[in-house]
């Protein structure tokens, strides 16, 4: 699983790569941001994590009382039922494209051109979003059947898929009257087709038969175990939903910051999404089960410590990670992203925006970690607290630091709001455990907080200060490729090596277990 989301992590940045090359971040690039994050908005609050947290335990209780024959009726009643009210918002949301572009980019209209492409790009990707659901459906029950590399690797097939057609409606986009940037959004339409369909030979191979009515469950809104489904996706869906409602508030204050911030915001979540995607969301997968085990067995203090080594887990990865990528930000997105139309101060902009969303980057990953522990412990409710709380503190900073900081000022107060968001759950959380007659151990977790801190600045300081002084000679000699290249390969060697050292020194003890790691997978070859 963690291979398939390196994969399509890979395949996204290559994406990205593509469209910086193409178009820059340019005004047409706006609107292909502004009119894919509305359907890519329903798609992450109705049809993947909401609804995979909810269809998952729902069909294997099912095939656990009632067998093979009514679980696989269910997973078909939720197929159709899914397809068709998300078509129904699809079919709404193409019809009402106009006043939805308006509604949060309404500045668009000051640019001649702009806002209709906007709209007509929002009303050809409005299909994503059903043809994302049913695929997002198929992965939940083929994850409940164990099967996990496939459904994962459905993302990566979206990503090439879409670059694939894309690109080329994009080289024939005049023979069809349609300008470049139209093509990538009907390469979007082909993308989310085959991240549906590459999935349905392994559903009917794990025994998928589609069976829509039985004698006793003939109504099928009154089927017991859809409607326990749905019940159980609406506090999912709030719980779920801050991460893409201030990605949304973000585009809007952006808008009207001024041409291309909306792009620069955009490449550089792009890019802090890689190690939230590989580290904190694995992180979180693993956490997980062994957390619910020992939480179901009345085991507190072992749930507690499971907790706490996992967050302990996430400050050795993604602290050096965040000050990487803030300190290396440069030559980083120089050597991904500046090609084509893609300019030196497209790199520099999303280099400051990468920056201080980097400042964020270990609470998002402590947050992917603590909002499923809200539901393991029974109390959806604190996941509901989160999200809004997140929403609320989100749009605040975004009042605050926007006019003084621009495009800046959001990605800096995205990070605010995750870290404050961080700080809310871990203290719902411990006065559950205190409940439990255990506690969450916080003096241990802000100590190591602390020392992981330290050892990542100080590692990034070293890295930043010996990219400046390799910077001038590569400048004179070098073409731009590969003097981005060997500053990005000397500032991770040398931070790797230093983070180490500076952990070894310290002794932190989750960066001493991953060498010990890889020593002995070294040793065992």
């Amino acid at each position: 699983m963690s291979i398939a989301v390196f994969l399509s992590r890979i395949l996204g940045l290559v994406r990205e790569q593509v469209f910086a090359a193409l178009f820059g971040a340019s005004n047409a690039t706006d609107a292909y941001q502004i009119a894919f994050r509305i359907p890519n908005l329903l798609r992450d609050l109705f049809a993947e994590g909401a609804m995979s947290a909810a269809l998952v335990p729902t069909f294997i209780k099912v095939q656990k009382d009632k067998g093979e024959a009514r679980a696989w009726q269910v997973a078909t009643r939720v197929f159709v039922v899914l397809f068709a009210i998300v078509s129904v918002i699809a079919i709404v949301g193409m019809l009402c494209a106009d006043s939805l572009v308006g509604m949060y980019a309404s500045a668009y209209k000051e640019i001649p051109g702009k806002f209709e492409l906007t709209v007509r790009m929002t009303r050809i990707m409005m299909p994503f979003f059903p043809l994302v659901a049913l695929a997002a459906g198929f992965m939940a029950i083929l994850n409940a059947c164990g099967k996990f590399f496939v459904p994962s690797f459905a993302s990566a097939m979206f990503n090439l898929v879409s670059i694939v057609v894309g690109v080329t409606m994009a080289h024939f986009s005049a023979s069809f009257g349609l300008e470049p940037i139209e093509g990538m959004a009907y390469g979007v339409i082909a993308g989310g087709f085959v991240q549906a369909l590459i999935q349905w030979p392994i559903l009917r191979g794990v025994g998928f038969k589609a069976a829509w009515l039985e004698p006793e469950h003939a109504g099928v809104f009154q089927d017991p175990a859809l409607k326990r489904m749905m019940w159980l996706m609406i506090p999912g869906t709030f719980g779920l939903a801050a991460t893409q409602i201030n990605i949304l508030v973000n585009s809007i204050f952006a808008t009207s910051v001024g041409s291309g911030a909306v792009s620069w915001l955009n490449y550089a979540f792009r890019l802090m999404q890689f190690p939230i995607g590989i580290f904190g969301v694995s992180l979180a997968s693993a956490t997980l089960p062994v957390f619910s085990r020992s939480w179901t067995e009345g085991s507190y203090e072992e749930a507690s410590q499971s907790l706490l080594k996992s967050c302990k887990r996430v400050f050795a990865i993604n602290l050096p990670a965040s000050t990487g990528l803030a300190f290396l930000g440069v030559p980083i997105i120089g050597l991904i992203f500046q090609h084509g139309h893609f300019n030196a101060q497209d790199t520099l902009n999303t280099a400051h925006a990468l920056a201080a969303y980097a400042i964020g980057l270990t609470a998002y990953s402590v947050v992917k970690v603590l909002v499923p522990i809200c539901y393991a412990i029974g109390e959806t409710r604190l996941a509901v607290i989160s999200s809004f709380f997140s929403v609320c503190s989100n749009l605040t900073f975004n009042l605050l630091f926007v006019k003084s900081l621009g495009f800046i000022g959001l990605a800096f107060g995205t990070s605010i709001t995750a870290l404050l968001n961080s700080m809310l759950l871990w203290w719902m959380i411990s006065r559950k455990f205190k409940k439990m007659g255990t506690t969450a151990h916080t003096g241990a977790m802000l100590g190591a907080f602390v020392k992981y801190a330290v050892v990542a600045l100080a590692m990034g300081f070293l890295v930043y200060f010996v990219d400046l002084w390799v910077t001038p000679a590569l400048e004179a000699k070098m073409a731009h490729v590969i003097e981005m290249s060997l500053r990005v390969l000397i500032g991770l060697v040398g931070g790797v090596c230093s983070y180490l050292l500076f952990s070894s020194w310290l002794k932190c003890q989750e960066s001493l277990e991953f060498i010990d790691l890889f020593r002995r997978r070294l040793l065992k070859k």
